[in-house]
């Protein structure tokens, strides 16, 4: 996908908070901020790190140091419509757009605590991989069964 292609998919996935399963608070932290007393844009792409893991892990009963299957981000991107600052809470959203036999699709939105627009909007892609051979695989059933959930 080129990416006007790919910043056109973005921009059209304006999305309400209504339009998500799964929610993660996340608070932000003073090193977060940048010169310019917003958090910096390299922040926001953790985020979307910890609320996909965190809910592997929670939901997916994914163990992160001793499973044979662990997921590889080969793809994000993220769209900025409004900043946070510390301090504030980030309430991160997840959702799946698209599970395939080895790989899923993210899409993440960033909401303040009374936004119904995100501030920021994304997309993350895991490929799954067989840890020791580092070969993609296909997504275990626990997890499966969990990212079916946020379809």
């Amino acid at each position: 996908m080129s990416r006007e292609g790919r910043d056109a998919a973005l921009e059209s996935f304006l999305m309400s908070r209504a339009s998500f399963k799964h929610f993660l608070e996340i608070p932000t932290r003073w090193m977060d901020n940048d010169v310019y007393g917003h958090v910096n844009n390299v922040v926001y792409y953790s985020w979307f790190d910890t609320v996909i893991n965190a809910y592997l892990i929670d939901a997916g009963g994914l163990d992160i140091h001793r499973a044979p299957v662990v997921g590889y981000c080969v793809d994000s991107g993220c769209t900025y419509r409004r900043s946070f600052s510390f301090p504030e809470t980030v309430h991160a959203a997840l959702r799946v757009a698209h599970l395939g036999t080895r790989s899923v699709r993210y899409e993440v939105g960033l909401f303040g605590a009374d936004d119904e627009e995100p501030r920021a909007s994304g997309f993350f892609v895991h490929v799954f991989v067989d840890r020791a051979a580092n070969r993609s695989v296909a997504i275990p059933p626990a997890l499966r069964a969990a990212l079916e959930a946020l379809l």
